[in-house]
């Protein structure tokens, strides 16, 4: 059983699309357990290509093609954990903010965090605060990324922040921001509980926040 995983976790590192898929229905086929796949080959694999990045052994292309070769993978195990959401790490809800189209960012960023285990609900972009208030309270996530990626934008993470704690919805809910514009000084300034440079550091805070 070892060695699947292994080759398997090897692929993803190696952002081998189409051979992780046909490894991953093979472990399936040998009554390996979904959740030691995904824990034991897809997060572990990303585990080390987050490594690799945060060493400046490879760069954004590379973790990002890593990123789907996981995507895919997870994406053959979901429909088998239907109602399973106990080996979840967290709920994290992302969102690019009000007048802000750009989801680049964003989108690998949620694709670590969902190859770390988490659930992610992707609101998209451009998200007024009264849609993401809305969702909020609907699905209750412990943690809030906020992505932006123009100057223009990004004092809207400030009044999301705000309307948080007007809602009382701060208490039980990490905010982490993230993008070009923002840096762990601005993340102080209005109230976010952390900053995270890149999709490694955001993997890192999440973590944190539901440890």
């Amino acid at each position: 059983m070892a060695d699947i995983l292994n080759i398997i976790k090897n692929a993803v590192i190696e952002g081998k699309h189409s051979e992780t898929k046909d490894l991953v229905k093979k472990a399936l086929q040998e009554g390996i357990d979904p959740n030691v796949i995904i824990n034991d080959s897809l997060i572990s694999a990303m585990d080390v290509v987050g490594i690799n990045f945060g060493s400046g052994k490879i760069f954004v292309p590379e973790m990002l093609v890593s990123a789907v070769t996981m995507k895919n993978g997870l994406e053959i195990l979901k429909p088998l954990l239907v109602g399973d959401q106990s080996k979840s790490r967290g709920t994290v809800m992302m969102a690019t903010v009000k007048g802000d189209i750009h989801d680049i960012g964003k989108n690998l960023v949620s694709m670590m965090l969902e190859g770390a285990g988490f659930r992610i609900v992707d609101l998209g972009t451009d998200i007024s605060i009264e849609n993401l208030i809305d969702k909020i309270k609907e699905i209750n996530p412990q943690v809030l990324g906020l992505s932006s990626l123009l100057t223009t934008s990004m004092f809207e993470m400030k009044r999301v922040i705000e309307e948080l704690e007007i809602q009382g919805l701060r208490k039980n809910l990490k905010v982490m921001i993230g993008g070009p514009p923002v840096d762990q000084i601005f993340a102080e300034k209005i109230g976010a509980d952390g900053y995270g440079a890149n999709s490694t550091e955001a993997v890192e805070l999440a973590r944190r926040f539901t440890r």
